[in-house]
């Protein structure tokens, strides 16, 4: 069927001409179920595919006339479900609403909103409905570093914004383009040591714009997909309308199989993570990029959790690979081989993490980037980042690129909350990144367990559920910052040492190993060794690195 879609796609104008996102709104009709008349009255003006459409009818129907008593039965059956389908009136799209909001209730993975307010002067602390309420701790921030509070950046964006307002008054072609648009996009070029960098207004969009120009322009492209990569490359790799082939979570030998598979001269595309957010994994990226070499594929990375967080400049996990080469600021080691940040062809990142702001960019050569600058609709119909909010990230990059003190806190504050919650038995999902998930193994356990952490102890960690974890791998997901020091550390202990005693949640070694809870395994061992934390012995108080001890440390990276 492919081979057949390729060849057609070659004769018809029409399939030229027209993008795979027209093709699916004349192919799917509102409702989505059945095919639209709009697509098939084009294809009936078409001397082939009429033919085809005549030909294919026929077969449908001999195969339809023994199973109608089935479909009449299936269509029963959806019936209470999704009220309004074939029932003759107007389609009932609040009892559409409601199956589907029932839906998430019944499997427990419907999702609620806490109402968390940080605040800036009391980092990690917040309030909750009014300023005046009981503060709670925030332990599940994606705001590694606390760079949202970092008073260089709040200066920056306090001038900016007094002196150009509140927004950019358009899309970067219009009137969104700046000076500000042109500093950051020059600072994450010279973070990732790439020729130029486009910043879009979520990494979310970056990547979704990316994959599906990319996919979509580059002739028959196949696209090979860590099978835990993030929605939004699974959706940019669903627009692009490019073949897909995903490969099991950093198995190399499945995606070399998969690679081998596919002629050398066909464009292939590898989209992968850095750190994967929900349980903490690290990509093989040396390993991949060789593949990538000897099979003629180009590398798209994304380094959403990983940037200001690995690396002496905090540019990722693949400058982390050469921590010494990029510290020591040379681009290739003494024989001459290129870096790993060097070989990847696609970086993606965030500004609203790590550099607690907003924002996504791509990082690469400036052909590419000009590429997806002049054909991405997720680039140039989107209204362009506030001038505050650029500089503000521009100055937060700036700052983690020549400061490591932060990130080393924030390592050594993972360190120690990891250990301590191994020893009481909390199931810590293992792993080398600063990212610690907590298995609970239920979601309505998960969500009754985020409840009290809030209610009773004054915590904030949110429960992940289905989609964004398998259904049975519920958790909670820990992220240290900084700020925790040890009387938070202390507090988190003794509230999920209550929690998980009054809820009856299982401890590490009931678990049998599932997602290596309660086992040690090679390759886990943190990304950040001793030596560049700046730890001399086996048996250190981490609680005595307090931040002006380790901006000392950072000083001699």
């Amino acid at each position: 069927m492919e081979a057949l879609a390729r060849r057609s796609l070659k004769m018809c104008p029409f399939l030229r001409r027209t993008v795979p996102a027209t093709l699916r709104s004349l192919s799917t009709s509102p409702s989505g179920h059945r095919a639209s008349s709009s697509l098939q009255a084009i294809a009936s003006r078409c001397p082939v595919m009429n033919k085809a459409m005549a030909v294919q009818s026929a077969r449908v129907g001999r195969r339809l006339s023994g199973h109608r008593g089935n479909q009449a039965r299936s269509h029963a059956t959806l019936a209470p479900s999704y009220p309004g389908i074939d029932s003759g009136g107007p389609f009932d799209y609040k009892g559409f609403y409601q199956a589907a909001l029932d839906a998430k209730h019944k499997d427990k993975s419907y999702r609620y909103f806490n109402n968390i307010n940080r605040l800036a002067r009391e980092f990690p602390r917040a309030h909750m409905d009014a300023p005046d309420d009981k503060r709670v701790t925030v332990w599940c921030s994606n705001d590694y570093l606390g760079m949202s509070k970092n008073p260089h950046v709040l200066q920056k964006m306090h001038e900016t914004l007094d002196m150009y307002g509140a927004g950019a008054g358009g899309t970067r072609n219009i009137s969104g383009h700046n000076q500000h648009a042109v500093e950051l996009e020059a600072t994450l070029a010279r973070l990732h040591r790439k020729e130029a960098a486009l910043v879009f207004s979520s990494c979310y969009v970056a990547n979704d714009a990316t994959l599906a120009t990319l996919g979509s322009k580059l002739p028959d492209c196949v696209i090979l997909s860590d099978s835990s990569n993030h929605a939004s490359m699974i959706q940019g790799i669903r627009h692009s309308g490019a073949r897909k082939m995903v490969f099991r979570h950093n198995d190399l030998d499945d995606l070399e199989a998969k690679l081998a598979s596919l002629p050398l001269h066909t464009p292939k595309i590898i989209a992968f993570e850095s750190v994967y957010s929900m349980c903490g994994s690290i990509g093989p990226i040396r390993q991949i990029c060789d593949l990538a070499d000897r099979y003629g594929a180009i590398t798209f990375l994304d380094e959403v959790h990983a940037v200001g967080m690995y690396g002496p400049h905090g540019a990722g996990v693949a400058e982390h690979l050469d921590y010494d080469i990029h510290a020591m600021g040379h681009s290739e080691s003494a024989s001459g081989q290129k870096t790993v940040m060097d070989r990847v062809d696609i970086i993606t990142g965030t500004l609203g993490k790590a550099y607690g702001c907003v924002g996504g960019y791509i990082a690469g050569s400036a052909k590419m980037v000009d590429t997806i600058r002049s054909l991405a609709p997720g680039f140039i119909f989107t209204t362009s980042l506030p001038p505050a909010t650029m500089a503000g990230a521009t100055v937060s990059v700036e700052y983690q690129m020549s400061h490591n003190a932060d990130r080393i806190l924030q390592q050594l504050h993972t360190r120690t909350t990891k250990a301590a919650l191994q020893d009481i038995g909390i199931p810590v999902i293992p792993n080398p990144s600063h990212i610690i998930p907590v298995l609970v193994g239920n979601a309505e356990v998960a969500k009754k367990a985020s409840d009290m952490l809030l209610k009773d102890w004054g915590i904030y960690v949110q429960a992940i559920n289905y989609p964004t974890v398998a259904v049975g791998e519920e958790r909670l997901r820990i992220t240290p910052t900084p700020g925790h020091g040890q009387e938070f550390r202390q507090h988190l202990l003794t509230a999920l040492e209550a929690v998980w005693t009054e809820l009856g949640i299982r401890r590490a070694e009931t678990w049998g190993g599932f997602l290596g809870v309660g086992q040690q395994h090679p390759g886990n061992e943190p990304l950040w060794t001793d030596a560049q934390l700046g730890l001399t012995t086996d048996a250190i108080d981490l609680d005595a690195f307090a931040p002006e001890k380790v901006a000392g440390v950072a000083a001699g990276c």
